[in-house]
């Protein structure tokens, strides 16, 4: 057969695979395969539904392919949703968490099933995802961004098995149990939440030494204790007084010293020659 009697085409590609299969077999198979079989029919379904087909669904592994890289995108988050709901009614030792990887890439059709590096490069998206989450190519990336109302965050260029260039690595950041048509910002609302109640915090602090500081200065009645005559080394008399100290001598020059003598003197006779006044002259402390 030569090349030209196959089908090339530019599609979208879902692959989804279980995470911890052996271990759940190994504890239950056949409750196992009864879980799987009922996920495999509700991602067929949602698969339909957006104008995608199965292409295989081997073991825990499902392929799916999409004309639309949009729609291709809005199932896997659908995906996800559904199977965080349907985990909430299981124990935990028996909950069946999806690695997904999305990829837009040219593919080699033959009969119904589908090759090539954009299928390789889906399956490594997979391997990236965590437990129950979504890794995108840069090609759907930028086919989605504007797009789709989803968070997408850049997790760098994976180097991967047998593909030759480093792929650009995006993470979907959905929320379980909202729809994929609506806007998710859970991480944003959170943060301004945090960012919120900080600031509230704040003001409120200041709010707090504000009226402390109004109620200490300017409210509080101070407490001044009496001077007491007692304790003084000289009482002072009935009649108002006075200290006058004397002037430094800031020039470094005794020479100077004078002067500064001479400025206290004047004063201290000044003050003396007003009534009922006590004038203590050359006070030194």
């Amino acid at each position: 057969m030569t090349p030209k009697e196959f089908e090339r085409r530019l599609t979208a590609i879902l692959i989804a695979d279980v995470v911890g299969y052996s271990r759940l077999m190994g504890d239950n198979e056949e409750l196992t395969i009864r879980t799987l079989t009922g996920n495999r029919e509700m991602m067929s379904t949602l698969i339909k539904q957006h104008k995608g087909r199965v292409i295989d669904s081997p073991g825990d592994n499902l392929l799916a392919a999409f004309s639309s890289v949009t729609q291709a995108v809005d199932c896997a988050v659908e995906i996800q949703r559904k199977m965080a709901q349907r985990n909430e009614e299981l124990p935990d030792d028996r909950k069946m968490e999806y690695r997904i990887g999305v990829n837009l890439g040219d593919v080699i059709e033959e009969g119904d099933r589908i090759y090539g590096d954009g299928v390789n490069i889906a399956a490594r998206l997979e391997s990236l995802a965590e437990p129950g989450s979504i890794c995108i190519s840069s090609f759907v990336y930028n086919q989605v961004k504007n797009r789709l109302k989803l968070e997408y965050e850049f997790i760098g260029e994976k180097i991967v098995k047998n593909i030759r260039e480093p792929v650009p690595v995006y993470r979907v950041q959905s929320l379980p149990g909202a729809a994929a048509h609506r806007v998710i910002k859970a991480k944003k609302t959170a943060e301004k939440s945090w960012r919120k109640k900080i600031t509230i915090s704040i003001a409120v602090l200041f709010v707090i030494a504000a009226i402390l500081s109004i109620w200490n200065f300017y409210l509080r009645t101070p407490t001044i204790e009496p001077a007491s005559i007692e304790r003084m080394a000289y009482p002072l008399p009935e009649m108002p007084s006075i200290a006058v100290l004397p002037f430094m001598n800031m020039s470094g020059d005794p020479e100077q010293e004078y002067i500064g003598d001479g400025i206290s003197e004047n004063i201290t006779s000044t003050l003396s020659k007003i009534g009922n006044m006590f004038v203590i002259a050359n006070v030194y402390i």
